[in-house]
């Protein structure tokens, strides 16, 4: 059994800062449930630009609001506190908070933890062991 404190979390090396969000990487690939689970702001006014090319995710806004723009369609959907959005064909978006925003967030594969976003708005591939044949 694993148990974590989101407090505890923020104030260690896995909770990630970068332009627009912070993320307090609750649950990574070393703890070895297939997924990663984070907490995730994202800061009012923001304009954040994504494509996770490596991995899928699936997010739930607790708090704020905001609006995703899928750049595939050029659809712009609002957001609130109840809604999830799950990105499960790599989908290129941008992200525009109104208010902060509180997420909760998984990814498939997970992440180690310290990655940040590429220039491309990407997660870059985890460098993962072989899997020996029989």
């Amino acid at each position: 059994m694993i148990l974590r404190n989101l407090n505890d979390i923020r104030k260690s090396d896995q909770n990630v800062r970068s332009d627009g969000w912070a993320s307090a990487r609750m649950l990574l690939e070393q703890d070895g449930l297939g997924f990663s689970f984070h907490v995730t702001t994202l800061f009012a006014g923001a304009e954040l630009k994504m494509h996770y090319q490596n991995h899928l995710e699936s997010v739930f806004v607790l708090k704020g609001k905001g609006t995703i723009e899928d750049l595939g369609t050029g659809k712009t959907h609002k957001l609130k506190a109840g809604d999830l959005y799950a990105l499960n064909d790599h989908d290129r978006h941008i992200l525009r908070p109104e208010t902060d925003m509180l997420t909760a967030c998984v990814f498939n594969p997970p992440v180690t933890g310290k990655e940040v976003h590429d220039e491309s708005g990407a997660y870059p591939a985890a460098e993962r062991e072989p899997v020996p044949a029989d």
